[in-house]
């Protein structure tokens, strides 16, 4: 029997270092610096950066806002410290357009990205960049309503059924 178990963990070894090799030889390889460019054009002429540009800013007031809300009495304190960490930590917000253009290289491929530079630049492209905004608000304002009124249908069923079994609510 000893033997048997070892002939077994050696099989199960063999069998773990295949298909470790396997799921390596499987891993997609990084994105080539020339992709990570285009998908950087891209992010710019889609003007990415607008959401993110305030994020260490809007984080550090967050943080702030958080101690302010135990430790009234150091307000004055907590102001200028975070005026010190919103300075000390500019910039950072640029590891997510970073990332961004990576996960865009990693998505598509080079030549992918260089098509849709392409139709970005087309007269299509950038009539789609200009109106992506007002249609983008228009639907969400769309939803935003269409959800209140069918959140007060599915209220007013719930007060019938309700009421069908003799429950005012």
């Amino acid at each position: 029997m000893n033997g048997l178990s070892r002939a077994l963990c050696a099989a199960g070894l063999v069998l773990g270092v295949a298909l470790a090799g396997a799921a390596y030889a499987q891993a997609p390889k990084p994105p080539s610096a020339a992709a990570i460019a285009t998908a950087k054009e891209i992010l710019v002429i889609k003007r990415a950066v607008s959401m993110y540009e305030n994020a260490v800013p809007g984080l550090v007031q967050q943080a702030k806002n958080v101690l302010l809300q135990s430790n009234l009495n150091y307000q004055k304190d907590l102001n200028e410290v975070a005026t010190k960490i919103a300075k000390d930590l500019a910039g950072r917000e640029k590891e997510i357009g970073e990332e961004m253009a990576k996960q865009y290289a990693t998505d598509f491929t080079e030549q992918e990205l260089k098509d849709l530079l392409v139709f970005l630049k087309s007269p299509i492209g950038k009539k789609m960049l200009e109106q992506e905004p007002k249609t983008i608000d228009t639907s969400i304002a769309f939803m935003n309503r269409w959800a209140q009124t069918f959140a007060e249908e599915i209220n007013g069923k719930f007060r019938a059924e309700m009421k069908a079994r003799g429950k005012d609510i």
